[in-house]
């Protein structure tokens, strides 16, 4: 298990206040002086990054941030599988400081005990991978969602972008709807500005749409802040349906794949995908309730994109039963 140290490179950075020559500094550290930093009160260890970089080499191409993080907004798993799957042997950028970053009574670490011994610790994490696509580079910023220091995470994010040239960022994320799973997964779409996404690329819902924010929304929300492009693509998922949910997944990646004019293996999930639904075909088969209300949500599904209340309202319901459904999908 890879150990990760405190010491070394970070300590070169000063919190002291800026010199006369700070004008001649790079973007970024003239960011991190004007992003929400502690003040001078604060202790040194509050003023560090909160990652540790590799440089990368070769240098990266026209990068493109990719982000899901596991937890809220991530119904089924869809979003944070599909992050995974692009991460998969993928070179190992950037690592995070996860003691600072989460709360391990609230998200434990997963124990592994062999033959009565202690054997292993897997550890919540937050990690950037490189991962190369169709002649460019997906930065792929994956993991636990954290717990802290969000407002400190997202300028130190920014500042990451930033030094690593970064042109656009992408959000992935998946959420509880009133659709119904024997119709193409409906995805949504939110753009930093009105000509970042493509034509065939669902904007919405209309309106004003006010729910509980994710991490993964206020890092976007300061990365676009700065000038650089973003867009997110959210799945919805069938809230009958418990456990992952590969249409969902396989939704996101065509719609990166699409939108970044890259290629990207899928036929593996996409078989899993079709899988997937003759299982849950079968087992709404054998409930006439469920049955019924399958053909309603068929029904509704052919209207137009679901008003700002409906998603509101149907992820507050989510949030009451603690879970999207009970209909296993294997």
């Amino acid at each position: 298990m890879r150990r990760r140290s405190t010491s070394g490179a970070r300590s070169s950075r000063s919190p002291g206040p800026r010199g006369p020559d700070a004008s001649k500094r790079s973007t970024a550290e003239r960011t991190r002086d004007t992003s929400f930093r502690p003040s001078d009160g604060r202790d040194y260890a509050a003023c560090v990054p909160l990652y540790r970089l590799d440089e990368p080499s070769p240098a990266l191409i026209a990068p493109v941030v990719v982000a899901a993080f596991d937890g809220w907004i991530d119904a089924a798993g869809a979003a944070s599988s599909a992050a995974d799957q692009l991460a998969n042997d993928g070179e190992l950028l950037a690592t995070f400081e996860d003691d600072v970053l989460f709360d391990y009574r609230s998200r434990r670490p997963t124990l592994d005990v062999v033959d009565g011994t202690l054997t292993r610790l897997v550890w919540p994490t937050l990690e950037l991978h490189r991962r190369g696509a169709s002649g460019r580079d997906l930065l792929v910023l994956h993991g636990a969602e954290p717990d802290f220091r969000w407002k400190e995470l997202a300028n130190d994010i920014l500042e990451l972008c930033l030094r690593l040239g970064v042109v656009e960022w992408v959000s992935l994320g998946a959420i509880p709807a009133a659709v119904p799973h024997t119709r193409p997964v409906p995805v949504m779409a939110t753009a930093s500005s009105g000509g970042t996404l493509h034509e065939a690329e669902t904007k919405g819902p209309p309106g004003l749409l006010r729910v509980p924010s994710a991490g993964l929304s206020a890092m976007e929300v300061v990365v676009s802040g700065s000038g650089i492009p973003a867009v997110g693509f959210y799945a919805q998922v069938p809230h009958y349906v418990g456990g992952p949910y590969a249409a969902a997944t396989l939704a996101l990646l065509q719609h990166l794949s699409r939108h970044l004019r890259i290629e990207l293996p899928l036929d593996a999930l996409n078989e899993d995908a079709m899988t997937q639904r003759e299982r849950l075909d079968a087992a709404v088969a054998g409930d006439d309730d469920v049955r019924a209300i399958l053909l309603q949500l068929e029904s509704a599904s052919e209207e137009e994109l679901p008003s700002g209340d409906d998603l509101a309202a149907e992820i507050e319901r989510y949030l009451r039963n603690e879970g999207p459904g009970t209909i296993p999908p294997s």
